[in-house]
């Protein structure tokens, strides 16, 4: 069978079982959300072991944790929110919003998040009242498909259409392209070729943005530099150092570098001051092209430290948890500060809060523009400084990098899988993707009594 027709087949299947739920009502609606909810978390266990051993990316208990929590902390931001008919009133302008659904989502799956990205954005799709169809990774196609299977049967069991759930079993890139063409909107996550490849296929598409995330530690936060060094190195190994999320490059006071580093290496890291090793360690990670650019090697992906020490001949204590560089150049002069898929931060430092934030500025611009930066710092100038100037969608305040995907209880970020980088990062949006993002409003305007009839004078006034 062809892969039109296959695709055809899947999405006249999704869009059946999309119509019969059209209608629901907003509790018959979130019954379906919390089934796909509790469908991953109640199997996280299970899907974590399989997704490391399919993809080997990652690993086990980081995965568990990015389930489950992403599972409990998108219910409890979604319970209660409206979704279905009248959402809002405006009041004020006499404008009355209704929920509508999109239809048929197409949902590109990473290799990275090839579990986890099925209920994260199987619960938005579902909130709306929309069918999905996922579209795996071919590294990671079987526990795609089992996640999705999981859905389908708690759907069943339940008496809703389990079609509502749906999945390209056996991936090519035809496939996965046709069904762009074919769904009503497509949600992507993935490398830059995907995300291109979304944006193309003529269907309202939301991308994600590439990663580089960057730290700033201000002057006014020496006291807790033990706090920081413990957030910055355990975000940083979260699923061995693949998420988008993960920290890349911190810099801090050029005063207190010694004081820094020992903080970090109490926290779990090894520091690379040698610079034979350091550059053992860039050779390892970047591919050099023949025009002289560099890629990450995709065999480092998801390593852990202390195999990566081991293949450029380091010797490092078993229990290290990241390879920390001090570095004196930055941006295009210095390859690790791009980013790096495995636990491997740059460190630098800086003179003048000006200086540091010149230094992550000049990173972002090489790469990750758009994604998300973080500051330490209780000095409220310096914070909205960081708000104003950095080109970022989030800049995470006093806190790890992982709660930028906001599935935490403790700040106020949408919980997602999907990270949208806006213009920066070429995406459609600057924040992170959540449900309103797969619903249709029809706005319903009313004449507004009593409205003001201005002369062209009055309209220019100030």
């Amino acid at each position: 069978m062809d892969a039109e027709t296959i695709i055809q087949e899947l999405v006249a299947r999704s869009r059946a079982a999309q119509q019969k739920i059209a209608h629901y009502t907003q509790a018959q609606t979130d019954a379906l959300v919390k089934l796909c909810g509790r469908a991953i978390y109640d199997n996280a266990e299970l899907l974590a072991q399989e997704a490391v051993e399919e993809g080997g990316l990652g690993n086990v208990p980081s995965k568990i944790a990015k389930m489950k929590n992403g599972m409990a902390v998108a219910y409890q931001f979604l319970k209660g929110k409206k979704s279905v008919g009248v959402i809002r009133v405006d009041e004020d302008l006499h404008v009355v919003n209704f929920a509508k659904p999109m239809g048929v989502i197409a949902c590109i799956t990473p290799s990275t998040n090839p579990t986890s990205t099925v209920g994260g954005n199987g619960m938005y799709a579902l909130k709306c009242r929309n069918s999905i169809i996922f579209a795996p990774h071919p590294r990671t196609k079987n526990c795609t498909v089992h996640a999705v299977n999981l859905v389908r049967e708690a759907l069943r069991r339940a008496g809703e259409p389990e079609d509502l759930f749906l999945a390209i079993e056996s991936p090519t890139m035809e496939l996965t392209q046709t069904l762009m063409r074919d769904a009503d909107v497509v949600v992507a996550t993935g490398g830059p070729g995907m995300i291109k490849a979304a944006y193309s296929s003529g269907r309202p598409s939301y991308g994600v943005g590439q990663g580089n995330v960057q730290v700033i530690v201000d002057t006014d936060c020496r006291e807790e530099y033990d706090v920081i060094a413990e957030n910055v190195t355990n975000s940083r190994i979260r699923d061995n150092g693949v998420p988008c999320t993960c920290e890349q490059f911190v810099t801090c006071p050029q005063e207190d570098r010694d004081i820094f580093l020992d903080a970090l290496r109490r926290a779990g890291a090894y520091i690379i001051e040698d610079p034979d090793t350091a550059q053992a360690l860039r050779e390892l990670l970047f591919l050099t092209g023949p025009d002289g650019s560099h890629a990450f090697n995709v065999s480092s992906v998801g390593i852990p430290a202390v195999e990566l020490a081991r293949r450029i001949g380091l010797t490092v204590p078993e229990d290290t948890k990241t390879l920390v560089v001090p570095v004196e150049k930055i941006a295009q002069e210095e390859l690790l500060c791009k980013e790096k898929l495995c636990p491997v931060q740059a460190f630098c430092t800086y003179r003048t809060f000006d200086e540091g934030m010149e230094q992550i500025l000049a990173n972002l611009n090489m790469e990750g523009a758009g994604h998300s930066a973080i500051i330490y710092s209780h000095t409220e100038d310096h914070l909205l400084r960081a708000g104003n100037e950095l080109p970022v969608s989030r800049v995470i305040v006093n806190a790890p990098g992982g709660t930028a995907g906001g599935s935490t209880l403790t700040n106020g970020l949408t919980p997602t899988l999907s990270l949208g980088c806006g213009s920066w990062g070429n995406n459609s949006i600057s924040e992170n993707l959540s449900y309103t993002h797969l619903m249709n409003v029809t706005k319903m305007a009313y004449t507004i009594p009593d409205a003001p009839q201005l002369t062209d004078e009055q309209m220019w006034a100030d």
